[in-house]
């Protein structure tokens, strides 16, 4: 059972995390919800698509202008805040490494707070325990915040990967971060080059079968694009592929853009996978 917020998660009940950004270069739409009512709106759409988690986040994960806690903490807080009110039930998620941001978003709602970094901020673990919210562990291969990975080696990158998303996720819960909210996350792309993502991919299986909900951030990402020589505007395909062998491998947290595409992938293959019926049933019964 995964709890977040006001929600309860079954084991095999696929989650759509959907993706706003917050900021004005974002890799993958450059800004399109920057400003409050687009953002807003996007809420509302991801909403009605399925999507159970809004991720919010203030600044983009590669490198770029150097963004303040101070600035990042302005264009989310009051963000954050305005969602509560909206979407009482919909859970809330920031992508955040930074405490002070965690803290301040925490006071206005937020339910989760999305560590894509590793851990390189132990206060963040302390925050989600203060405030009883859940914590997403992510293996980033020991990278700073917004760098590329430059040359990385691993012996055995599952290996890794395990190793740090089940040690970020038992410290979370020795300070008191709820079991039942927290999460791990491979982190592709994050530290890794493309065949180490694809190898995170292929052995999934093993993270599912620790028995912490696995979240993947799949979404248009560079291993997806390198893989098929894609550009970001047309690594959909991709990306929705990727998704069908992580829901078959099972993860259940799904972090994506295109939401109405990945609820028509997670349900097929719920349903293939048979903890789904069909939605419609009409086939050789007439």
């Amino acid at each position: 059972m995964l709890r977040l917020g006001r929600r309860e998660f079954d084991t095999h009940e696929p989650v759509i995390m959907a993706i706003v950004n917050r900021t004005p270069d974002s890799f993958y739409d450059q800004g399109a919800t920057f400003r409050d009512e687009p953002a807003l709106a996007r809420v509302e759409q991801a909403v009605a698509e399925g999507a159970a988690i809004i991720d919010i986040g203030g600044v983009k994960a590669g490198p770029g202008e150097e963004v303040s806690a101070e600035e990042e903490a302005r264009r989310t807080v009051g963000f954050v805040a305005e969602v509560r009110r909206r979407f009482p039930d919909v859970v809330i998620s920031v992508d955040t490494w930074r405490a002070d941001v965690g803290e301040a978003v925490c006071e206005v709602g937020a339910d989760l707070l999305n560590d894509a970094w590793g851990g390189v901020d132990p206060g963040l673990a302390e925050v989600a325990a203060r405030y009883g919210v859940g914590l997403v562990c992510t293996h980033a291969g020991g990278s700073e915040p917004r760098t590329r990975p430059h040359r990385v080696t691993y012996d055995d990158v599952m290996a890794d990967i395990l190793r740090v998303t089940l040690g970020l996720a038992e410290r979370a819960v020795a300070l008191g971060v709820p079991r039942e909210s927290v999460m791990i996350d491979p982190g592709h792309d994050f530290g890794k080059n493309t065949r180490h993502s694809l190898e995170a991919t292929r052995r999934l299986g093993e993270m599912v079968s620790t028995g912490w909900p696995v979240l993947v951030s799949l979404s248009n990402k560079d291993f997806v694009g390198e893989t098929l020589d894609k550009p970001v505007k047309e690594r959909v395909v991709g990306t929705l592929a990727t998704t069908a062998v992580s829901a078959w491998l099972g993860a259940q947290v799904y972090r994506v853009h295109e939401v109405a595409e990945t609820r028509q992938v997670l349900d097929m293959v719920s349903s293939i996978a048979g903890h789904r019926p069909p939605a419609v049933a009409r086939r050789g019964l007439a």
